[in-house]
């Protein structure tokens, strides 16, 4: 009996991984309105019926996703960051934004569901579709203006930003684990954010194919000018 359960578990995790599978392919081919789960079935040469037992929405299934991907994409930051020297600030900047690049340029499907156009009709469940993660993400981000503020906060002197000025998700996000970050602060965040999702993005949809044979080269000067002009300066 043991036994038998064993292999219709190992059946189960083999076919939702699978019909994960399925459906970032079909995305990435034909957009994020190809996420159905009778094109998926299709594809599978599944049941319509048979793929609900996994999945009973569709739904269901972009939620699952959704968290799969940040989550996977936050366990990467993370452990970039962790791996640098802890007193190094442009070191940690750049152990993060490297690790952001390469995990979409590894991941297209991935960064396109999270980062891309919304999947028609998909209503994430209250809360959102992976809470956690994205916080975790969000986080990251804040912990990288964190780094930099002692050195960049000459650049916002005199700014009239307010907390009011930032959505309260994010804040929600950020403020309890850098309660001492002004608000200044979390616009900073975003700007790192603007310059690393930018380059990242063109890349990975293709726009950079045509127009540069060194994206690399472009994405490592523009952190390496990003860190810069923050005044953070290298250790040895």
């Amino acid at each position: 009996m043991g036994s038998t359960r064993g292999r219709r578990e190992r059946l189960r995790t083999e076919t939702t991984a699978e019909i994960k599978e399925v459906a970032l392919r079909l995305m990435s081919s034909g957009g994020p309105d190809a996420i159905t789960l009778r094109a998926i079935a299709r594809e599978m040469g599944m049941t319509a019926n048979a793929i609900y037992g996994y999945f009973a929405t569709r739904d269901d299934l972009v939620t699952t996703l959704v968290n799969d991907v940040y989550t996977a994409l936050a366990d990467t930051v993370e452990a970039a960051w962790a791996a640098a020297p802890a007193g190094d600030a442009a070191a940690r900047i750049e152990a993060w934004a490297r690790a952001f690049r390469d995990w979409a340029l590894a991941n297209p499907e991935g960064f396109r569901l999270v980062y891309g156009d919304p999947v028609p009709g998909y209503r994430p469940p209250e809360g959102g579709a992976a809470p956690d993660a994205a916080r975790r993400v969000c986080t990251g981000l804040t912990a990288l203006a964190a780094a930099a503020w002692p050195h960049a906060e000459r650049l916002y002197e005199g700014s009239d930003f307010q907390w009011s000025d930032f959505d309260a998700g994010l804040l929600d996000k950020v403020r309890p684990a850098f309660p001492d970050l002004p608000p200044a602060g979390v616009a900073l965040a975003l700007r790192v954010w603007s310059h690393l999702h930018g380059l990242v993005s063109l890349e990975v949809y293709g726009h950079l194919a045509t127009q540069t044979l060194s994206p690399d080269k472009l994405f490592r000067e523009e952190l390496n000018q990003l860190i810069r002009s923050l005044g953070v300066t290298p250790q040895d």
